[in-house]
């Protein structure tokens, strides 16, 4: 299982290219703490092996881990929100996979796979918890059980669920769904997944907005509301279709004037109009896309997400939670690295590993297989920001000639 997580990091999109990425590099093992490395047919039968059991057991390490190291875990409540964003993201695969059916996937017709559900806590770019489903699963059936399961990780209590915003698009904005987790005591920014209902409480919208940000699209506030086990502001959106139709949204949340405008990364206003109000919920709710939609793309781009299947149902469910924990040992990495150089704020997954994890090197050991000396090629231009990063760790770097 190390052998196959190093290859994911060190950018093998295939089990297979664990004979040439890792097995040949002994500074690469020794990294992990490793003498040598599994070939990748051996990798293969173990994944092949795993039950539901063991992927139970990785999820209860993956959770050890994340406790440990991440921010999400110390967040501090009292301070501003949490954010999760929750989403379900499509993962084909061939036909003769366990669980891999027909479904929705993003700009494929009548393909076959599996569904990935993931829970983002989006302030911190870290994944709190995946699951994996046939691919006829979708959200609205699985929005609750992600939510529930992301909360053990965390260890939500009832004071820190009611400072916790879920922001989902339509695919969990059933009533069941969103009176869920209302009765949960969580804050909620959900786009009613009906569509019909959605145009019949556009018309109670009595003045339209035009969005600022986006040409063609209006918003306002709905004026007889939907009915749920709270109570609920919802925003009516309308776009401008290039046929010249209307298309009709809402969404339903739960945040404070002063919270829309921090969601949104807009100056608090004392006395906010209604427009100032309704283009800030917006805004917040666009946000989303640069949450856990960004996540997505880093997973399938950046780690090869997409690139590794298996036949067997908890084999691909184990490769998922890999690539999991790689995702998040990514986002950590990203943290010490920017104190040494702000650009790389905004690395994504496949930069790091294309970029920084890439520079070419050398590694010094002692006869006993100690670290002496690492040499990184200086005209690599993130170089010296991985020496500065590295320096810190009592390890002499030196940047020279490759």
């Amino acid at each position: 299982m190390l052998d196959a997580l190093i290859n994911i990091l060190a950018g093998g999109h295939g089990l297979v290219e664990v004979n040439t990425r890792v097995k040949e590099d002994e500074g690469l093992q020794r990294a992990f703490g490793r003498m040598g490395c599994a070939d990748q047919s051996v990798i293969s039968d173990t994944l092949n092996a795993c039950t539901s059991q063991t992927v139970g057991q990785m999820q209860q390490a993956l959770q050890a881990v994340y406790r440990a190291h991440s921010q999400g875990y110390r967040h501090d409540y009292r301070a501003q929100l949490q954010v999760l964003d929750v989403d379900m993201s499509g993962l084909p695969a061939g036909r003769t996979g366990e669980g891999v059916t027909k479904g929705y996937f993003a700009d494929a017709k009548n393909r076959r796979g599996r569904q990935l559900g993931r829970v983002v806590a989006s302030l911190y770019d870290e994944i709190v918890f995946e699951g994996l489903y046939d691919g006829k699963r979708q959200l609205d059936r699985s929005l609750v059980e992600l939510v529930h399961s992301a909360e053990g990780v965390l260890d939500l209590k009832r004071e820190q669920r009611q400072r916790t915003l879920v922001r989902v698009d339509a695919g969990g904005g059933t009533d069941e769904d969103i009176n869920a987790l209302l009765l949960c005591d969580y804050q909620i920014m959900v786009k009613v997944k009906h569509y019909k209902r959605s145009a019949n409480l556009c018309r109670s919208v009595t003045t339209w907005y035009a969005d600022p940000k986006v040409e063609g699209r209006q918003l306002g506030w709905v004026e007889t509301p939907q009915v749920y086990a709270r109570p609920t502001r919802q925003l009516a959106i309308c776009n401008l279709k290039r046929t010249g139709q209307w298309t009709y949204h809402v969404v339903v949340l739960t945040l404070t004037n002063d919270q829309l405008f921090w969601l949104a990364r807009q100056p608090r206003r004392i006395r906010p109009t209604q427009e100032q109000l309704a283009v800030a919920a917006l805004h917040a709710y666009d946000l989303r896309s640069g949450g856990v939609e960004t996540s997505n793309k880093g997973s399938k781009y950046g780690l090869g997400l997409t690139k590794r299947n298996k036949r067997r149902f908890e084999a691909q469910h184990m490769l998922v939670l890999l690539a999991q924990l790689a995702y998040n040992l990514i986002t950590w990495t990203r943290c010490l690295l920017v104190a040494a150089d702000k650009r790389l704020s905004h690395f994504g997954c496949l930069r790091i590993v294309r970029d920084l994890f890439h520079i070419p090197g050398q590694i010094q050991l002692d006869a006993q297989g100690h670290l002496l000396q690492i040499t990184l090629r200086a005209s690599q231009p993130f170089a010296w920001a991985i020496a500065h990063a590295l320096a810190s760790h009592d390890v002499l770097i030196i940047l020279g000639q490759i």
